[in-house]
């Protein structure tokens, strides 16, 4: 089975498999999503929040996220590795934004990038990357990193002024050539319009069941996620309590370590 690829990525949308995406941020993780089939990994700038305790992904940097994007292509021999360009790596001038891509690549290992915001503020930065070859993944609804602007982390696209804004935002997305689109918190009726107005594959994080293809935040699959779109697969945060737990309190009682453990 060949490695996934920007060009197979795009071909799903038309074979009907659906994509699966989920963050990664380390080498064990990446390796483990890698073997169970994942289609794709994220390095997601949510690396922020779910690893450094921030409140937002707005204090992540660039080396901060070639950091983990090195270390996540180190563990995946088959999915594809998308770069999360940090807040302000690419907003600040086309050449700067090209740069900060091209080094996601070149230090990171990643093999394309995914960027925030619509074509009528980023269409020039994306046309510069992509004609640099690196594939741009888009990003439209709720983008966290302009928290700020739309006043927390809400649900958009619900009335008709929105809707069709994101219809025309993905649409330009589409003709600038990006290979995909993430489409988070919006209504699953609009992303299903989206989906179908758009010749590149849609990925849905709180956006229904309609869209090519789903990504969450791996933490929030294993028992971190508070949010209504995320669902526990399995409680690996309740598991890692219980085992230090049962850590601490076998090293205050002395049953460890015993014989067994020793080197003689």
């Amino acid at each position: 089975m060949p490695r996934m690829s920007v060009p197979i990525f795009k071909e799903r949308k038309h074979s009907g498999d659906k994509l699966s995406v989920l963050t990664a941020y380390d080498y064990p993780s990446a390796r483990a999503m890698d073997e169970a089939g994942v289609d794709a990994l994220l390095v997601g700038d949510s690396c922020a929040m779910v690893l450094m305790g921030h409140e937002t992904t707005l204090t992540i940097t660039l080396d901060e996220m070639i950091h983990h994007t090195r270390m996540v292509s180190r563990g995946s021999e088959n999915a594809l590795v998308i770069g999360d360009m940090p807040f302000m790596s690419y907003q600040v001038s086309t050449e700067e934004a090209v740069r900060n891509a091209g080094r996601m690549v070149s230090e990171g290992g990643a093999h394309c990038i995914k960027l925030e915001g619509p074509p009528e503020i980023f269409g020039e930065t994306i046309t510069a990357i992509q004609n640099a070859s690196i594939p741009v993944m888009g990003h439209l609804g709720l983008t966290p990193q302009s928290v700020n602007v739309l006043g927390g982390y809400k649900v958009q696209g619900r009335d008709d002024e929105s809707r069709a804004q994101l219809m025309e935002s993905a649409k330009g997305l589409d003709a600038l050539g990006v290979f995909a689109i993430v489409l988070e918190c919006i209504p699953a009726d609009l992303a299903a319009e989206i989906t179908a107005a758009v010749s590149c594959p849609t990925i849905g994080i709180g956006a229904g069941a309609a869209t090519d293809g789903q990504v969450l935040v791996m933490h929030d699959i294993l028992g971190w996620g508070f949010t209504k779109f995320t669902k526990t697969f399995v409680d690996v945060k309740s598991e890692m309590e219980t085992a230090f737990s049962h850590y601490v309190s076998e090293v205050q009682s002395g049953t460890f370590p015993t014989k067994e453990h020793e080197f003689s």
